[in-house]
């Protein structure tokens, strides 16, 4: 896979093998499931070794296989961040609560307008309601939206003396603000480590096999046992990052995914590699991110404003 900084062959960490040789690798993995499948046609009673279901993966091993995922996932995605546009915690948490059920594309598109109207907690919670509906409009579900920040807004003001609080416990207070939300806010604004379980953070742990739990709060909770707390908000970008780009819900690339070798559901997607790189997204595909203002450090391009091209 070309590598958005160099242009090269992406490696995949240890093993040094490219894209193009992973589908070979991964087919291998499959092996043991496809032999146990036509092992169960013999006869009763056979010894042979086809007929042996294939073992299952013990704690230890699954912990040090998820690990390596995230090693590998950190030299993929080094420039790894938040992908809301934000320049201080009031707006992050404000993003955060509009991102639900829309992209952080069109939050990005369309917060620059709503931080010039109300810049401050102060300013947001004495808007009038019709008006900030028609600001935030573009990320659907306006009307209960303006009433979280409303809400929130106020209760900063009134409660917190116009500051986002630092404390998990006091910001799952706040109308709209879940564990989801606080997650993001404490570690992208006061570094505090935390695991944001989205949709895609649950779709690639449950893939991964590290969970099967559907529920974001017990998937947090095991996912936590996994790894250093040190480690709990970058690993939820890689991964967040590499469930955007590559391992997509419907249509994941497996024939261009850099930690196929690791994965137990390969081939669930495309595992061609020619027609696995035309499915990647963002910076992977060679198209603009979803931050109008990315990181210094990122290699794509930044998205348009709303309303542009």
């Amino acid at each position: 896979m070309p590598s958005p900084k160099t242009g090269k062959t992406v490696k995949t960490g240890k093993t040094g093998k490219s894209a193009e040789t992973v589908p070979a690798v991964a087919a291998d993995a499959e092996a043991p499931a496809r032999t146990a499948a036509a092992g169960a046609k013999a006869p009763s009673g056979s010894r042979s070794a086809s007929a042996k279901a294939p073992k299952a993966e013990s704690r230890l091993a699954m912990v040090r296989r998820a690990r390596r995922i995230n090693r590998e996932l950190a030299e993929v995605y080094p420039y790894a961040h938040p992908e809301l546009d934000f320049r201080n915690p009031f707006e992050l948490l404000v993003a955060t609560v509009l991102s639900a059920q829309t992209t952080d594309l069109r939050v990005n598109q369309t917060t620059p307008a709503l931080f010039a109207a109300y810049p401050t907690p102060e300013d947001m919670a004495a808007a009038v309601p019709e008006e900030m509906e028609e600001l935030i409009r573009p990320t659907g579900f306006f009307r209960a939206k303006t009433k979280s920040l409303l809400g929130l807004s106020a209760a900063l003001r009134d409660e917190f003396g116009g500051e986002v609080p630092g404390r998990l416990e006091d910001l799952v207070k706040l109308p709209g603000v879940g564990r989801k939300t606080a997650n993001v806010v404490l570690g992208n604004a006061f570094g505090v480590p935390g695991i944001t379980v989205d949709t895609h953070f649950g779709r690639l742990v449950r893939r991964w096999r590290w969970t099967d739990e559907e529920d974001p709060v017990k998937a947090e909770a095991v996912v936590a046992g996994i790894f250093p707390k040190s480690e709990w908000t970058m690993l939820s970008h890689r991964v967040i990052f590499h469930g955007r780009r590559v391992c997509h819900a419907r249509k994941p690339a497996c024939g261009a995914c850099p930690i196929a070798p690791l994965c137990p559901s390969y081939g669930e997607g495309e595992t061609d590699p020619e027609k696995a790189r035309k499915l990647l997204k963002y910076e992977m595909g060679g198209h603009p991110g979803q931050r109008l203002s990315p990181p210094a450090d990122y290699p794509g391009k930044p998205a348009p404003p709303l309303g542009a091209g």
